[in-house]
């Protein structure tokens, strides 16, 4: 996850002080709280250019423009194709739930209407990318169990367990120890390694550490998606009446 995002904790993902022995019982819990807290904002804005690199390296370039307002794993987010024509105004809404699987809508401009993304339907691709649609959902860290599984010198390995529904058997979160921000995630579901995430080129924004490219690679398929973001913001005014329903249908 990876969480995928920017995001937000999966993929996406941010005190107390941190226990001595970084091995110690209930650590890992205590690292992630940690990236959470360090990455919390009540809104976020950007615009991302994703190349979709499949076989043969062929590359297809798309735009979008991400809102997200709410805390962790309790907050809404629209996200809007904008380039090229045949996706121009391609929407998600996303409305997740501390407690339960997100909500979630796509709209097609070429048919007029919204589409609601079944629960058994999450672990499909997202348009033509290597995101699933429950890669673009934000957790809470209360939805996973942790377990410390190695201490690489630099990072931390940490195993991460769903306790909601989930594509995912479990997941590998590699956390940098200087900015307890996540650099690799590895998703396995029952058939192995699914999706591969690499967060990098990390900049500070508004005092939150953030990757400004994120590469996911589709193990299964054998392609990537790459995300860069610009135009990156937090703590932004944005309103409710932004992710709704009539929101979603509206065209660019």
């Amino acid at each position: 996850m990876n969480r995928i995002g920017r995001r937000t904790f999966v993929l996406t993902l941010p005190g107390f002080a941190l226990a001595q022995n970084p091995s110690a019982a209930g650590s890992a819990r205590q690292i992630m709280e940690e990236v959470q807290s360090r990455q919390k904002a009540d809104s976020q804005h950007y615009e991302g250019t994703l190349e979709v690199i499949g076989g043969g390296n062929r590359i297809a370039t798309k735009r979008w423009i991400f809102d997200r307002l709410g805390s962790s794993g309790n907050s809404k987010a629209m996200l809007r194709f904008t380039v090229p024509a045949e996706v121009k105004g391609v929407a998600l809404l996303i409305v997740n739930h501390p407690d339960r699987a997100s909500d979630q809508w796509m709209w097609r401009p070429a048919i007029g209407r919204e589409q609601r993304i079944a629960l058994q339907d999450r672990s499909t691709r997202f348009f033509g990318t290597d995101f699933s649609f429950e890669d673009l959902e934000e957790r809470d860290i209360d939805q996973y169990d942790f377990k410390l599984d190695a201490d690489e010198g630099s990072r931390w390995k940490i195993r991460a367990t769903p306790r909601k529904s989930s594509q995912y058997t479990y997941c590998f979160f590699l956390v940098d120890k200087s900015r307890y921000t996540i650099s690799n995630a590895e998703l396995y579901n029952k058939k192995g390694l699914a999706r591969a995430i690499d967060y990098r080129d990390f900049d500070r924004v508004k005092g939150i550490w953030t990757a400004r490219t994120t590469e996911v690679h589709d193990v299964m398929r054998d392609s990537r998606t790459i995300l860069k973001y610009d135009q990156l913001q937090f703590n932004i005014p944005l309103k409710d009446s932004d992710f709704t329903l009539d929101a979603l249908r509206r065209t660019l």
